[in-house]
């Protein structure tokens, strides 16, 4: 069973969600906040698999909400809520811990598939939304040329390769077709890349290949 809380300023959206979320079999809501702040304190005691967390309400933001709950050891998964205006705060939350972003109407089943997704380790960030979001923040990001982190020369070939297609949005099973890798062995090297870039998951891996200049937003098809 997946165990669920969501947070959002809006009864309404919550009320929603709740009865999406309740007619799945393998998933319960545990717990429901109303901003970021009571967030922290329920995701301490709900035992939470997956947050569904709104970014913008009162008292404490879901980003900073974010980078708390995933600071504690055994933290729940974050899944950002946000709309088309509110990018800027999927990216910040993106490098607070989150697993990823979704728009506040999406389709139900999406809903539910991408905490299915988070649930498993996975991460959900569409390649066309992360494009879109990047090239907001394009001005921010390294410009061509830019020397990259000494961090990188610790990967092989390999795990540069597999750190750009994790980047460009490319599942563990597309990423093993593409390379004619087992999948198996993705997984190996996805987990070197994160443990000698002291990154999370791979939502984190995103943010990181974007920010060091080993891919993008132009290059991110």
């Amino acid at each position: 069973m997946i165990r669920v809380m969501l947070v959002d300023d809006q009864e309404l959206l919550r009320t929603g969600f709740r009865m999406v979320l309740g007619a799945q079999p393998d998933i319960e809501v545990v717990a429901e906040a109303g901003d970021g702040a009571a967030a922290v304190r329920a995701a301490r005691t709900a035992g939470a698999d997956v947050v569904l967390m709104d970014v913008r309400m009162p008292v404490m933001d879901g980003v900073e909400a974010t980078r708390l709950i995933r600071a504690e050891p055994d933290g729940p998964r974050v899944l950002i809520l946000t709309t088309f205006d509110l990018d800027e705060y999927a990216f910040a939350a993106l490098k607070a811990g989150a697993s990823g972003f979704l728009l506040k109407d999406v389709p139900p089943a999406d809903l539910v598939s991408a905490i299915r997704s988070v649930h498993s380790g996975d991460a959900v960030v569409a390649p066309s939304t992360t494009r879109r979001l990047l090239e907001r923040f394009a001005v921010h990001l390294p410009s061509p040329g830019t020397a990259e982190p000494a961090a990188l020369d610790g990967l092989t070939a390999r795990e540069r390769e597999v750190l750009v297609l994790v980047a460009r949005g490319l599942s563990n099973t597309e990423i093993a077709a593409r390379l004619v890798l087992a999948e198996a062995t993705v997984k190996t090297h996805l987990g070197r890349i994160l443990a000698k870039l002291g990154l999370r998951d791979r939502a984190q891996v995103v943010v990181y290949a974007y920010e060091s200049g080993l891919v993008t937003p132009n290059s991110a098809g």
